[in-house]
């Protein structure tokens, strides 16, 4: 019995194919299912010891900040984030929401000179978790936008940004009902 050697390579390459074609398309899904947090917190004063804790920042050259306990603005209020480029590296833009905008306007107003500091839990399955940085307040913010550059690798910063992109999304779609 003699069977055609080009019935069997037609369906190997059908084979391949649609493995080939699964795995771009998981991957792509894989992307669009991270979630990222992003919780941040005024510094705190030493008359606030009893609402504040000691955080680990930097882990090139770890120093510890105070905190308050609450945090004032979180990944509710984000309306989008993003990786760019900056001068020798990448920072991590973050966008709020009109009442993430008000927030930030009015503690950046009422507390310049003091630090803020970002935490965030992002990869898959929210695996890892860091405080991210701690700027100034050196000016009012009345955009809503902060930048700075994360205490992450640019990997760890993309997938930052897809996760509260995705949880933006998310946000906007339950405010449409």
């Amino acid at each position: 019995m003699i069977t055609g050697r080009g019935r069997f390579n037609l369906y190997l390459l059908l084979a391949l194919t649609a493995v080939l074609a699964c795995g771009c398309r998981t991957h792509k899904d894989s992307k669009d299912k991270l979630l990222a947090t992003l919780r941040v917190h005024l510094e705190g004063g030493p008359q606030d010891t009893d609402r504040s804790i000691q955080i680990p920042l930097y882990r090139a050259h770890p120093f510890q900040l105070l905190v308050q306990n609450e945090a004032f603005l979180t990944e509710a209020q984000v309306a989008s984030a993003k990786v760019v480029d900056a001068l020798g590296g990448f920072d991590l833009q973050i966008q709020f929401d009109r009442q993430g905008t008000w927030l930030l306007q009015q503690y950046s107003a009422n507390n310049r000179g003091k630090r803020f500091a970002l935490f965030s839990q992002f990869g898959p399955k929210g695996k890892d978790s860091r405080w991210l940085a701690a700027p100034e307040f050196s000016r009012m913010i009345s955009d809503g936008l902060i930048q700075f550059t994360p205490d992450a690798t640019r990997e760890e910063a993309d997938q930052i940004a897809a996760g509260l992109n995705n949880i933006a999304k998310k946000n906007q779609a339950d405010q449409k009902w």
